[in-house]
């Protein structure tokens, strides 16, 4: 074994958003003495895909049993609650409605009932009169009630899990955009954007929208790319049409759950999001253009195969985009009585989708491993849920790793 002076740290974890330091933080617990460097090229943590989502604690209803999603995600909403209630981050278990609004919907809406009951999901069928005890602005033609749903700020649950590892001992610096990786014959070691050269015995690799870039610095093919999909958000002008989380039956041949309405803990009501082409890595809006970023998205060959596979959903998302009154026409759906003036913009998110070369969005969570490293190709919603077991999961493959060296 090489002598420990010849790094600076053990682990070292690229990605300071939930799932990099949900691994930070199951390293110091798993192998105290362990040391560990997190590095996020933001000034601060989660300020991507774990600070722009709806705050959703999923239930794990949707995913296929025995899958990563569907296994982590149910796990997952307990120990986020569990989490939030020790560190008094405001949560709340509040339920969900899934609403089917046509009978063509309800083939789609039964077979969630039974893949939920097949993943220990508690869920309750209701008629149109039962909606309305739940919602009462709300229309369906029938629905299911699913009470292990909550809310909370998954912002704050990151910021706090970087606090709890610090305190453990591990390093989280902010600032540090990795621009090589250097993989020798007994560890590795990175280049920043500040200069500073970092070695370490094992990498780990949670880079979120950037994951695919950091896997080939590292000199990893990894078979997939990320193709960036914009969620675009409204508020709600008048909450109180909305008392708690109401979801439209979702499209299971693509993997986004549709325009629903979330009540946060701060009792805003958020509309969305949609599915667009982010013509950047981190587009938050249609201004915002990175020629290099798009060019190799357009180069990818999944990315033609997904338009031409898809094309009539994405022309929908497309129009709901540049047209308020298409998407207050989509949200009217589930609750009659909104107008366009009930919505208001608000912040949007990008979703980090894993794309195959043959097209396939992929479906699961995707953690692959090589000589020295753990990557994390895939972890988009219900990732946040879910953080605390995938970090444990991406730890103990690291730890692995580390034994070898």
């Amino acid at each position: 074994m090489v002598k420990a002076a010849a790094f600076d740290c053990d682990v070292l974890v690229i990605g300071g958003g939930i799932i990099g330091l949900s691994t930070a933080h199951a390293l110091t617990r798993a192998a105290p003495g362990t040391s560990v460097v997190v590095l996020e090229k933001e000034q601060g943590p989660a300020r991507h895909q774990t600070g722009r989502n709806s705050g959703v604690i999923h239930s794990g209803i949707y995913y296929r049993p025995g899958s990563l999603k569907a296994r982590f995600a149910v796990r997952g909403a307990a120990e986020t609650v569990k989490f939030c209630a020790e560190y008094g981050i405001p949560h709340e278990v509040t339920g969900k409605l899934i609403v089917a609004t046509a009978r063509e919907e309800l083939p789609r809406l039964h077979a969630l009932v039974q893949r939920g009951r097949e993943n220990g999901i508690p869920v309750r069928e209701l008629g149109p009169a039962q909606i309305a005890e739940y919602e009462p602005e709300v229309g369906g033609v029938a629905a299911i009630h699913v009470g292990t749903t909550g809310v909370c700020d998954f912002g704050a649950v990151a910021a706090q899990l970087a606090e709890v590892s610090a305190a453990s001992g591990a390093e989280v610096r902010y600032g540090e955009e990795v621009l090589l990786v250097d993989r020798r014959p007994r560890g590795v070691a990175v280049r920043t954007s500040t200069g500073r050269i970092i070695r370490a015995r094992t990498l780990v690799n949670c880079a979120g929208l950037h994951c695919d870039r950091v896997a080939e610095l590292a000199g990893e093919r990894p078979g997939m790319r990320i193709v960036p999909f914009r969620g675009e958000y409204y508020e709600l002008t008048r909450p109180e049409l909305v008392r708690g989380l109401v979801y439209p039956v979702p499209d299971p041949a693509f993997p986004f759950l549709g325009v629903h309405l979330t009540r946060g803990v701060e009792g805003d009501v958020h509309v969305g999001p949609n599915a667009v082409p982010a013509l950047a890595r981190e587009g938050y809006g249609w201004s915002t253009v990175r020629p290099g970023e798009l060019a190799a998205t357009l180069a990818w060959p999944g990315s033609w195969r997904i338009a031409r596979r898809h094309w009539r959903y994405g022309a929908g998302e497309l129009h709901r985009s540049f047209s308020k009154r298409a998407f207050t026409a989509a949200v009217r759906r589930l609750l009659p009585a909104v107008t366009e003036d009930d919505l208001r913009p608000v912040a949007a998110g990008v979703r980090a989708q894993a794309v195959l070369r043959d097209g396939t969005l992929v479906d699961d969570f995707m953690i692959k491993e090589s000589p020295r490293a753990v990557h994390v190709l895939n972890a988009p919603s219900p990732a946040a849920t879910a953080s605390l077991p995938i970090g444990r999961e991406v730890a103990r493959r690291a730890l692995a790793h580390l034994a070898e060296v």
